[in-house]
């Protein structure tokens, strides 16, 4: 009996074991992928920012539109704001029977809208608007660091990333509570984006805000941000949800972000940021930033590490540092501009469609080497890149505007930092490169803060955590995270922290899982496997449509390791093959035999493997295989650049928004193509002959013009 006992014991020691391994090879997997996606945002905003600070207006009507385009929120004043989002002008049909909100709020109006959304109905859009006005004025008499005392109410509950799901704050307020002048909460930002019902969870955060304004407090993430929401869903869902006033609700959602505090201090000693910090953060400068000016942070502009102390001095009237001319010496030289062929006569429609492709390819090319992230670059061109390239060629400053340029920097380094960074285990301070903004900083940066402002921990968020919490930096940095099951049904856990007059943390988890409470109790007991199960096919699942997505770039690669052209490789040298494409730092070996069919001899051949990844993706999408590769790689990128020249968020573009966007990329590109041929052009892609282009005719003209070449 006893050996027995003896064996069953190591046997589920490691069966326990491997589902650990599982579970954090899935994870690695999910990380990954959402980390080079958040990178791939910024690279394509990098671009854009390229084009538009080499473009010139020839008139004052490019340069509205071009205004419109990239700068939103900031070409508002108050005045015209306040006109825009008139919500006193619009009527509540009798047929309405919905909540309704009457100012100032009281509690029981934020009991019936929390009854109102789990019934899933729906706020009218004038009191939405009427909302964010009154949300507006609240915050802009708040300070950058909101300011909390245990010593008003028993405990502050802090809560993580909500990302828009709505079951996971119900939960909070079910096990919790609602704020109340006994219960105050901090909600750490990342409220919107991914989930599908950020507007709702907004709605309420700000309708508790203004019920209790000494008792909620909310901080900004990195995902209040309009240039971020229109690649990750809250700008699609407003309109989706919204279709007459969704405009006049986004444009005043974007006003009121730029308004959320940066940062809330516990008691002076509990310090509570979204992102983290960096090695240059300064929360007295923190303090006097006009955050409102920094409608997103992907606007500003990053430099060398080398540098940033030296920027930050000047800004604190620390002494000043002259430049050296010799490091402008050194600059890394610019290769030069490619200069267009002279382009075919416009009769000859094929040959001019093949200039015109040549021509946009080889500027692009180019523009990429200026404003891509490389990892061989000592000096990253990243946010509103390259503006100092074009400093260089302009009038002389007086050391007032440098000042003025230097604080604007400071404060989108700091903002940017803030809502950014993540912890890492090793010392120093370096730019976080995996998600292309914000930076890694290390335990003795941590220790360096804590002691210059006699802080005990810090509390961030930002980070999704399997538990739904974590403490790294000797317990001195906490990790909350609240959005439960966020990349799959099981994945994670959401928590959020409890603290009360001894500052010691109390945690509670949750998972928000309707799948796991209508399960019997025979299907409870294997629920952990086929959870694990249900996430890792997921994972697997993702992994496989990058790798799809990369298939031309696997070929080259997997054929650098074929010397003889066998079709043929080691699995050794696929792994390293695969991870030099893809650069998601993910274990290839140990993950291969869920990609690849095992061999006798240890060779792959693949070809036959990358056609086994073509079929499956094809047996989704009845596309020619090398356009869905395409297609795959490119399909965030093409939606977000289609929001970008979309406005007005309708859906549509406009032919004048067409050509407008046309003109940005062809004024940069020196492509020189009349009115008339820019219309032949917007009208070939307006297939249905509508007057606009929809997405599907926009993703189709693109299928197109690859499936040409």
């Amino acid at each position: 009996a006893f050996k027995a006992a003896v064996l069953i014991q190591r046997w589920y020691r490691r069966y326990v074991a491997r589902l650990e391994m599982r579970r954090r090879c899935t994870w690695r997997i999910f990380q990954s992928i959402e980390y080079a996606c958040e990178q791939d945002q910024i690279k394509l905003h990098n671009f854009f920012s390229y084009l538009m600070d080499h473009f010139t207006p020839s008139s004052s009507k490019e340069r509205d539109f071009i205004s419109r385009m990239f700068i939103s929120g900031e070409s508002f004043k108050e005045a015209e704001l306040e006109k825009y989002c008139d919500y006193e002008s619009m009527e509540v049909p009798d047929s309405y029977t919905g909540p309704r909100l009457s100012f100032p709020l009281l509690p029981d109006q934020a009991t019936a809208l929390l009854e109102a959304f789990k019934q899933k109905q729906q706020l009218h859009a004038r009191y939405v608007l009427n909302l964010l006005h009154e949300t507006r004025k609240h915050l802009k008499q708040l300070p950058n660091i909101s300011h909390v005392s245990t010593c008003y109410s028993e405990e502050v509950t802090v809560c993580g990333d909500l990302h828009g799901q709505l079951d996971d704050l119900f939960l909070i307020f079910y096990k919790n509570g609602l704020p109340s002048p006994s219960k105050s909460y901090v909600f750490n930002g990342d409220f919107v984006d991914r989930g599908k019902q950020s507007l709702e969870i907004l709605i309420i955060l700000f309708t508790f805000l203004l019920i209790y304004p000494n008792e909620v407090h909310l901080n900004r993430g990195n995902h209040e941000d309009h240039m971020v929401n229109l690649r990750y869903g809250f700008t699609k869902e407003v309109m989706q949800k919204y279709k007459v006033h969704g405009k006049k609700i986004l444009k005043m959602i974007q006003n009121v972000f730029c308004w959320l505090p940066l940062a809330t201090l516990i008691d002076q000693k509990v310090l509570i940021i979204h992102g983290g910090i960096s090695d240059t953060t300064d929360l007295d400068v923190l303090e006097k930033i006009q955050r409102n000016k920094f409608i997103s942070v992907l606007r500003g502009k990053k430099r060398k590490d080398s540098n940033r102390n030296v920027e930050i001095q000047e800004i604190n009237g620390q002494s000043k540092v002259e430049a050296d001319p010799a490091e402008n010496e050194a600059a890394p030289s610019l290769s030069p501009q490619p200069r267009p062929a002279q382009a075919p006569s416009m009769t000859n429609r094929r040959e001019f469609s093949r200039w015109v492709r040549q021509t946009v390819q080889e500027q692009i090319e180019w523009c990429r080497r200026l404003v891509d992230i490389s990892e061989s670059e000592e000096e990253e061109l990243t946010y509103s890149s390259v503006v100092s390239l074009t400093d260089l060629d302009g009038p002389c400053r007086t050391r007032e505007e440098d000042w003025k340029q230097a604080s604007n920097l400071s404060g989108a380094l700091s903002i940017l930092d803030i809502l950014w960074s993540d912890p890492m285990p090793q010392e120093g301070c370096r730019a976080n490169t995996v998600r292309g903004g914000g930076c890694y900083f290390g335990p003795d940066v941590t220790e360096k803060i804590l002691e210059k402002y006699n802080l005990q921990f810090l509390i961030r968020s930002h980070e999704c955590k399997q538990e739904g919490y974590e403490f790294c930096h000797n317990r001195k940095v906490l990790t909350i995270f609240s959005a439960s099951n966020y990349y799959e049904i099981g994945s994670n856990r959401g928590a959020y922290v409890k603290l009360g007059p001894d500052l010691v943390p109390h945690f509670v988890q949750y998972q928000a899982n309707k799948t796991a409470h209508t399960l019997t109790m025979t299907q409870r007991q294997g629920f952990p496997v086929a959870l694990i199960s249900r996430v890792e096919e997921s994972a697997f699942r993702a992994l496989r449509e990058k790798l799809f997505a990369h298939t031309s770039a696997l070929i080259s690669a997997f054929k650098a390791y074929d010397k003889d052209d066998t079709g043929r490789i080691t699995l050794s040298n696929w792994a390293t093959a695969v991870e030099s494409v893809l650069h998601l730092g993910l274990p290839w070996r140990m993950l291969r035999p869920q990609l690849v069919r095992s061999t006798a001899d240890g060779m792959l051949e693949y070809k036959s493997w990358l056609d086994d990844l073509a079929m499956e993706q094809r047996s989704q999408e009845h596309i020619q295989s090398s356009l869905l590769e395409v297609i795959y790689r490119n399909r965030s990128n093409l939606e977000t650049i289609f929001r970008i020249i979309d406005r007005d968020h309708s859906g549509l573009i406009s032919f004048e928004e067409f050509r407008q966007t046309w003109k940005l990329f062809s004024s940069h590109m020196n492509v020189e193509l009349t009115d008339d041929g820019i219309n032949d052009l917007v009208r070939s892609i307006d297939f249905n002959k509508d007057g606009n282009i929809d997405f599907n005719e926009f993703l189709e003209a693109f299928r197109l013009v690859k499936q040409s070449q």
